[in-house]
């Protein structure tokens, strides 16, 4: 009897906490998004992309942060075979599997805040694979941030001590 009422109260919690992070949360709301912050494309952490990928992406850990509301904000930089570097300030919501594009940066290093940003699915928007790649390399465990800080997220995002 009391086995029961334990294994009872642990699925009441585990059930709990999965509600919290249910995607469809209606209680859920976005933290106020800071300006897009200053990046160095010397010392990025390199996502894997698929071989036949041109770009070399990677995410500057010091633009890394985790808000209370489980976004984690970081720039990511593109570079083209040629060497031109272009950068996208985003937001992963690990709970829903969304990413938003806030603001953009061109080789000029000045941004270009985005009018409207939408949360829109990492796996099915074309533009969006490397956020995908950034999620599975590390930034995501499952539908929650890998780490609680900073210097976790760049811990589970860093493959080894390789840079570009």
């Amino acid at each position: 009897m009391a086995r029961n009422r334990l294994v009872g109260l642990g699925l009441a919690i585990a059930t709990l906490g999965v509600a919290a992070q249910t995607p469809a949360d209606p209680a859920w709301k976005e933290s106020a998004t800071p300006p897009p912050p200053a990046f160095d494309a010397k010392r990025l952490i390199p996502i894997e992309m698929p071989k036949y990928a041109a770009l070399k992406f990677g995410v500057d850990p010091a633009t890394l942060s985790i808000t209370p509301d489980g976004v984690v904000r970081y720039v990511v930089v593109v570079i083209s075979p040629a060497g031109t570097i272009n950068a996208m300030y985003e937001g992963i919501r690990c709970a829903t599997r969304e990413v938003k594009t806030l603001a953009r940066s061109t080789s000029s290093g000045n941004w270009s805040v985005v009018a409207d940003p939408q949360w829109q699915g990492w796996a099915d928007n074309l533009t969006s694979k490397h956020a995908l790649a950034i999620a599975g390399q590390g930034l995501c465990e499952g539908r929650a941030p890998a780490a609680i800080s900073v210097p976790g997220l760049i811990k589970a995002l860093t493959p080894s001590q390789d840079r570009f």
